[in-house]
């Protein structure tokens, strides 16, 4: 089998050679790894990311007990691909650096390792760039490829998709790969870090007393339509904690007082 996305191919396991000045085809590296190997390099999972499983998913404890959003969140998530396929995607929701992107890693990864389901990771903020590189003002469109192999995949995951405040090309772009899944019957997983603010709720606080952010009010600078189709496409897992990085941070600081 051949790598769909190899940059010697295309994906078509045969490679442009020339010997003697006479030029051929030889088969390419990737043909002949294994359907989960291909799987996983077609999914474009970043590095940083490629580890993470639920297995090892931290459970922060609060008073000595796991923390409950982020269990039921786990526990959501390995049920939601134990019983895929399913017509929902799952919206990872909750502050910076609590998880979010290693659970939807965890369920992509899965996907493909336990049932061999075509993946791919997206940064939004790749996308945003690649959109705006590729956008032509004089016709006011923007490059197909980039957009189509988004729509065609099976399970779409977009990472931190409310990271920025996109223009109305942006915006039309997103509104397009959103609705064009969405008729397709194709599975989207979306995290969002949103902006600390005042919350939609007075008690929606983290552990340590910040205020939990306003899905709502950070969501909506996409379009009341396509928030609403986010809505309808996913389903909504608040996390409630605290930052893990910044405790980990913190912890080091503290055992190591000479750390800078």
């Amino acid at each position: 089998m051949a790598v769909k996305d190899c940059p010697k191919c295309e994906g078509t396991g045969w490679m442009p050679v020339e010997s003697g000045g006479v030029r051929g085809v030889a088969r390419c590296d990737c043909v002949g790894v294994t359907r989960t190997e291909a799987l996983l390099q077609q999914a474009q999972i970043p590095r940083r990311y490629q580890h993470c499983s639920f297995q090892n998913f931290h459970l922060r404890l609060e008073n000595g007990q796991p923390n409950r959003s982020l269990s039921e969140a786990r526990l959501v998530a390995r049920r939601w691909v134990e019983e895929y396929p399913v017509d929902y995607g799952l919206l990872f929701i909750g502050p910076t650096g609590v998880g979010k992107t290693h659970l939807a890693g965890a369920v992509i990864r899965d996907l493909i390792m336990l049932k061999g389901v075509e993946c791919r990771f997206q940064d939004f903020r790749e996308l945003l760039k690649e959109i705006r590189d590729s956008y032509n003002p004089i016709s006011e469109s923007t490059e197909f490829r980039i957009i189509q192999p988004l729509v065609d995949v099976e399970v779409l995951l977009l990472d931190e998709l409310a990271a920025f405040n996109p223009s109305e090309w942006v915006k039309e772009t997103l509104s397009y790969l959103i609705n064009s899944r969405y008729n397709r019957k194709k599975v989207t997983l979306i995290t969002t870090t949103l902006p600390l603010g005042e919350p939609s709720r007075p008690s929606a606080r983290t552990p340590s007393g910040e205020p939990m952010p306003d899905i709502d009010a950070a969501l909506i600078h996409l379009g009341a339509t396509l928030c609403s189709r986010l809505y309808e496409m996913c389903r909504p897992l608040e996390i409630n904690c605290d930052d893990f990085r910044k405790q980990i941070r913190r912890q080091q600081i503290f055992a190591d007082p000479d750390n800078p």
